[in-house]
């Protein structure tokens, strides 16, 4: 990272670690002769092996056996595979999908249901809390077996689901639970995440590369194959692995599972961030009430994830501002065009629109440092200052 960015947006892509770095060197100097993972010769063999050293330490971060891995395009693909080939197996008759999921779940679903499948959202609370009572209802009041979705830990606003208690729930009605842990992992410990049936996970997240991810099928059964026209990852994903993404990944699994601690230490620091902002905001919109609200705070959060929104501002303005200084932030949601979109996670939680719009998104990491969040806050009181101005627009055109 460049000395002048300050990079708060690990929540988005986790900046390369240097051990994946070097494995994947490692891997092109090996490969460098050609070796494809299914051929038999001793090539075929190299690449093999740094595609199983690879599961192994994948496996050892998802608390699962390495055969349970099946190596994917990264989280989205996995979540896909999860929900797709789980219908496909007929092991399920109807989904349900939590109101607050990843856009790769909830398109996935809206893809199924347009296709036959039976599908039902269910709500979260003020805090981004799915319903438990409210899932409890419609498992008992249907009996017909449910693939459940959850996300384990929001990317926007870090809140945390109670996914044993969902399991728990599930299972008892006979049906299956995919959890999406891109966010969840190397942040927290696995322990419950790991009772679910399937897992998806994708490498950027925990400091490997983009384009690599994963999803772990418990007993290595219940999903069918939705890419078809090899035997790859036993027979459960066709497809030439990606032999260097894959060390990379492996690589920086093993780091991440060993680096829990260090992430869960920065929970101080972004409390701290948060109270100061707030006050900040207070300060600087006085005679506007409320300036400011960190979304989610009262339930449980991810140790570096902060979504605070700010009433009446413009998140894309606020954002571009910030990026001005050299401080990399997000808003609630992003989309593909880098555009900045309304948040159906701030919309499920119901937040109030003026709100939701001046939602942006801090993600720390393990190289975040004081300094940083002094500069952050620095800059934003520079933006909200200029912002609240009567001079100064503090919406976007067309807002």
């Amino acid at each position: 990272m460049p000395a002048d960015i300050t990079y708060l947006d690990y929540n988005a892509t986790a900046p390369l670690r240097p051990q994946a770095r070097t494995a994947m060197m490692s891997a092109m100097e090996a490969l460098a002769g050609g070796g494809n993972p299914s051929s038999v010769h001793r090539a075929g063999r190299t690449a093999r092996r740094i595609v199983e050293d690879a599961r192994a330490q994948v496996a050892a971060l998802a608390l699962c056996a390495p055969d349970e891995v099946v190596f994917t395009s990264g989280g989205t693909e996995a979540n896909s595979l999860a929900i797709l080939g789980t219908l496909a197996s007929g092991q399920v008759k109807r989904l349900i999908v939590s109101a607050a999921e990843h856009a790769s779940v909830l398109d996935t679903a809206t893809a199924a249901m347009a296709a036959g499948a039976d599908v039902s959202v269910l709500p979260v609370d003020a805090n981004g809390v799915a319903d438990i009572e409210a899932l409890a209802h419609d498992l008992s009041s249907d009996p017909r077996p449910a693939l459940v979705c959850l996300m384990s830990a929001n990317n926007e606003t870090g809140v945390i689901q109670p996914v044993s208690k969902v399991v728990g729930i599930v299972k008892d009605a006979g049906g299956r639970v995919h959890v999406d842990a891109v966010q969840h992992a190397g942040k927290l410990p696995f322990s419950d995440v790991s009772l679910a049936h399937t897992v998806s996970l994708s490498a950027h997240k925990v400091g490997g590369p983009q384009g690599t991810g994963a999803l772990i099928v418990r007993g290595k059964g219940g999903v069918e194959p939705q890419l078809r026209g090899g035997g790859q990852e036993l027979r459960r994903r066709a497809g030439t692995e990606n032999v260097i993404g894959i060390a990379g990944f492996g690589a920086a699994a093993q780091v991440a599972a060993e680096d829990i601690a260090t992430v869960q230490a920065l929970a101080p620091l972004r409390n701290a961030m948060e109270a100061r902002v707030l006050a900040s905001a207070a300060a600087i919109f006085a005679a506007g009430g409320h300036a400011a609200q960190v979304i989610g705070h009262a339930a449980p959060r991810l140790p570096n994830t902060s979504c605070i929104a700010f009433d009446g501002v413009s998140a894309e303005t606020l954002l571009m501002a910030l990026d001005l200084s050299g401080v990399c932030v997000s808003s609630g949601s992003a989309c593909s065009s880098g555009k900045v979109a309304r948040s159906h996670v701030l919309d499920a939680m119901g937040v109030a629109p003026d709100l939701a719009r001046g939602a942006i998104r801090l993600s720390l990491g393990w190289t975040t440092t004081a300094d940083d969040i002094d500069r952050f806050c620095t800059s934003l009181d520079q933006a909200l200052t200029v912002m609240s101005s009567p001079r100064t627009p503090m919406r976007a055109a067309g807002e």
